[in-house]
């Protein structure tokens, strides 16, 4: 099996050479384009594995990008950017980027959400059961267990886990997950998701006050971590 296949869409030359000295070649195979266009296009020559993409490139604004790529693609896009601000954040995520790295990031959390990026590709809607860490989610059964202990949870517990379960490891925005599970006529109602995570924390996580399962991205969403 070949290794994955990186697309690095950035106009920085230092942050392309970065990158191409820090990504081990034995681990992953890495492309480049340094403006939007070229970038689009390597997406559908090189058809890459995932994408790491800069919003601020010379001729397309990355959540642009995104969007187009969104038009028939559902490869994985983190966003690599130096605008930090949690509502260019929320802009990227919901044109469909599935994570956000603000720039300078450290190269191990990179790893980490190129990791679990990649492990969302392999999850389908399709799929009936996902594993996380010791947590099973049967989505056919609606069923939840940790290790062998079935865990009871209500019906929205369960919407919204099964949710973020199907993305597994991507940061899904406060609307995204309002709109899904409630109704676009919820898509403020920030307190429903602060309540039920925590409900769902308290049932799923060893540590409902150190939560290593559901994670929250502050000001933006939630994901559910996928290693």
């Amino acid at each position: 099996m070949s290794n994955p296949k990186l697309l690095v869409i950035d106009d920085e030359l230092a942050i392309r050479k970065f990158l191409r000295a820090s990504i081990d070649p034995d681990e992953y195979e890495l492309v480049e384009a340094e403006n939007g266009q070229s970038g689009i296009r390597m997406v559908a020559t090189e058809s890459p594995d995932l994408i790491l993409l800069d919003l601020g490139l010379p001729d397309l604004d990355g959540v642009d990008v995104t969007r187009r790529i969104r038009e028939w693609s559902q490869v994985p896009i983190i966003i690599l950017s130096a605008r930090g601000d949690e509502m260019n954040k929320v802009e990227a995520l919901d044109a469909g980027a599935n994570d956000y790295l603000t720039k300078p990031f450290g190269l191990a959390e990179l790893f980490a959400r190129i990791r679990a990026a990649l492990r969302l590709s392999r999850v389908t809607a399709e799929e009936s059961v996902v594993k996380v860490q010791d947590l099973t989610i049967d989505f056919a059964a609606h069923l939840v267990r940790r290790g062998v202990e079935e865990i009871h949870l209500t019906k929205t517990e369960f919407k919204l886990l099964a949710l973020l379960a199907r993305n597994l490891g991507k940061v899904m925005t406060h609307r995204q997950l309002l709109t899904e599970v409630w109704g676009p006529e919820y898509a403020d109602e920030l307190h429903y998701l602060r309540v039920y995570s925590q409900q769902i924390r308290t049932k799923i996580e060893p540590d409902p006050a150190q939560p290593r399962l559901l994670i929250t991205e502050t000001g933006v969403g939630y994901r559910l971590k996928g290693e």
